[in-house]
């Protein structure tokens, strides 16, 4: 008995010594995987802006308004009127401050057009297939094109003027 457990000592300090103290070097073996370039690159990449964000004054769009001729001063009955037919008509897909199923109309008179933004309210089925920027925003918005709720041109005319107070 103390024979075999001397014998098993041995072999396990030999085990021990064996094992450790070596350090081989690994062989570089074949890789499919791309190797790190240690390089950098100095070109940045350019922002993209997204069209919601897109500032273009100068664009009508494409619809029944041609010219609009906004006040200096904003006409307070007609803003009431465009309150009152934005909330019962466009409230669910916008909200006044962010951005919902559709953009936010707070401050869209400093990247639109008033042309252009009557023009989406009053043909947007025409100026989502005609109109560039209001392509980009189809996009942006996952494709959910905006609904022609069928208004007058005095009512588009009242959510503009109601479109002004949102600054």
């Amino acid at each position: 008995m103390k024979t075999t457990l001397k014998l098993m000592t041995v072999l396990f300090i030999t085990l021990i010594v064996s094992c450790g103290g070596k350090e081989e070097k690994k062989k570089e073996s074949f890789s499919y995987k791309k190797k790190e370039t240690t390089e950098q690159t100095t070109t940045k990449k350019e922002a993209k802006v997204k069209p919601s964000e897109k500032i273009d004054l100068s664009n009508k769009g494409v619809g029944p308004i041609k010219s609009v001729e906004l006040a200096a001063v904003i006409d307070q009955e007609m803003v009431t009127l465009g309150a009152d037919v934005f909330k019962k008509m466009c409230t669910a897909c916008h909200r006044t401050d962010k951005k919902f199923i559709g953009p936010a109309p707070a401050g869209i008179l400093k990247r639109r057009s008033p042309e252009w933004i009557m023009n989406m309210i009053l043909a947007p089925e025409k100026m989502v297939k005609e109109d560039p920027l209001a392509k980009e925003l189809l996009m942006e918005f996952n494709g959910s094109p905006m609904a022609n709720q069928n208004l007058s041109e005095k009512d588009a005319r009242a959510v503009l003027e109601y479109f002004r107070t949102l600054e």
